[in-house]
């Protein structure tokens, strides 16, 4: 697997920071498709409070990972750069199977449209090629 854009470059694209910051390294990138990574610790913030003895990662913040995702490959862009994304919307989520510590979250996001910086994304999350959750994600600039 290799790496196009580490941790320390995914910082520079997006404002997110630590505990906040759901994206580990992206994997694969073209003009309008994007591939990253999340590795799912027991060590996570939330897990103290989602469903302690049986910890399940929430499903909002799938949703929040695969977001990410599309924030990179946005703001990858040049006439991106500089500005502030923003989740405007979500259609369609469905979530197929629990994530638990331990797994890693395969987030594949693709641009479906896009016009002067509000868009809209298929996004899917996946643990071991297993479909877990998928939504539409709607997406502005400021």
């Amino acid at each position: 697997m290799q790496i196009k854009l580490s941790i320390r470059e995914i910082v520079d694209l997006l404002p997110h920071r630590y505990p906040f910051l759901l994206v580990d390294k992206i994997i694969e990138q073209e003009k309008d498709k994007i591939v990253g990574l999340k590795n799912v610790s027991s060590n996570e913030p939330f897990f103290s409070g989602h469903f302690p003895g049986y910890p399940v990662m929430p499903g909002v913040l799938i949703i929040e990972a695969m977001a990410q995702v599309a924030g990179v490959l946005m703001f990858s862009r040049e006439e991106n750069k500089g500005r502030i994304p923003l989740l405007v919307g979500i259609d369609n989520a469905r979530f197929k199977k629990q994530v638990f510590p331990g797994d890693q979250l395969i987030l594949k996001v693709e641009i479906i449209k896009q016009v002067k910086g509000v868009g809209k994304a298929r996004a899917e999350a996946f643990v071991d090629q297993t479909l877990v959750a998928s939504a539409n994600l709607m997406f502005t600039t400021m």
